[in-house]
């Protein structure tokens, strides 16, 4: 049996996750979609537009959606859900579950990876991240789960821009692009995004395709002019030939050199990788900086294999694979990493020193 999809809905408190939730549970999309409320959220989706009964915490929409919402433990939460789409007492195909808009998504992802029950019956798909454009500088500045959570996105949604001006919008969006130039940023007024936009983004799919947005450096403080990259906006992300590594060494624009401790930075490389050399020094790594990485992923070019090795983890669980031939590609190793306070330097230096 397929695993089911599951998706993570975060953002901050006020980024608009009520309202996304109440139209995946009343719009008519024809998807059968349950969706996981923790009821420490801010303002609860029951309140509205769900019968109140304190006896039964899934409960079935109009539109074939499902609502459940968690008193206790998530892994509690998914079996329970599981149990009863096994008995034919309910249906669905996929899983959105809401974090509380203080939470760190990291341990909901983890849940995904480390409890085989769960393992067994669903695949984590993607982290959404949602963001206020009005608040949301202030909550990045103030608060660290708000970093956290835009670390641990596959996709942003910038909400309510609407409600201020496009060079804000442009300032925020260029701070979230430095904190994770891996997730795509949309802006998104009043209200609703499309169900598609949210849902089957294969975030954690090793071999989907690694983007890195191509217009990450274009703020930087050096000349393009005579950088020799290819800087143009229609190229395909994917064999974007960029140099990331040297993205931090300027204050971030629109505001005011403050310096978020969420930052990322890639590597990239024409040489191959000794594979044993860069399995110990990821091993390594992961056991001392374990915790303060939040997403990672890659594609590698590594030594002796005419295949591309695909690679991603989240804090110390890491998993890779082999992905497809190299073909008329030009072989290059291109990693990102997101975390807290990571020494740049230092991992930089020692990937280096991996390279055959």
């Amino acid at each position: 049996m397929a695993l089911i999809p599951v998706t993570i809905l975060t953002g901050f408190l006020g980024s608009g996750k009520t309202t996304l939730l109440k139209h995946i549970l009343t719009e008519e999309h024809g998807k059968k979609i349950a969706v996981i409320e923790n009821e420490f959220g801010e303002e609860n989706i029951d309140n509205d537009i769900l019968v109140q009964d304190n006896q039964e915490n899934i409960v079935q929409m109009s539109n074939g959606c499902i609502c459940c919402t968690i008193r206790g433990d998530l892994v509690d939460a998914l079996n329970e859900l599981w149990e009863q789409r096994k008995d034919k007492k309910i249906s669905f195909d996929r899983v959105v579950i809401e974090t509380t808009g203080v939470a760190n998504p990291g341990p909901v992802a983890q849940t995904f990876f480390m409890d085989d029950d769960v393992a067994d019956h669903y695949v984590l798909d993607a982290v959404v991240t949602l963001v206020d454009a009005k608040h949301g500088q202030q909550q990045l500045n103030e608060h660290e789960e708000a970093q956290r959570q835009v670390g641990f996105a596959d996709q942003i949604f910038i909400t309510k821009t609407d409600l201020v001006t496009p060079a804000d919008v442009d300032a925020l969006r260029n701070r979230l692009m430095h904190m994770n130039p891996r997730a795509p940023i949309t802006g998104i007024s009043k209200g609703v995004v499309p169900l598609n936009a949210v849902l089957d983004l294969k975030g954690f799919n090793l071999n989907a395709k690694l983007d890195i947005d191509p217009h990450f450096l274009e703020q930087d403080d050096h000349d393009h002019a005579d950088c020799g990259h290819d800087h143009s906006h229609d190229h395909d992300h994917s064999t974007c030939g960029h140099d990331h590594s040297h993205d931090h060494q300027h204050q971030h624009h629109g505001h005011a050199g403050h310096t978020d401790r969420i930052q990322s930075f890639v590597f990239r490389s024409d040489k191959p990788f000794n594979h044993k050399k860069l399995e110990d020094f990821l091993g390594g790594i992961l056991e001392v900086f374990g915790e303060k990485m939040l997403r990672y992923k890659g594609v590698l070019y590594v030594k002796g294999s005419s295949r591309k090795v695909v690679f991603q983890g989240v804090h110390q669980m890491m998993g890779s694979d082999l992905a497809g031939p190299w073909g008329t590609e030009p072989k290059q190793t291109r990693m990102v990493f997101i975390g807290i306070d990571l020494p740049k330097d230092t991992l930089l230096a020692g990937l280096e020193g991996c390279l055959a």
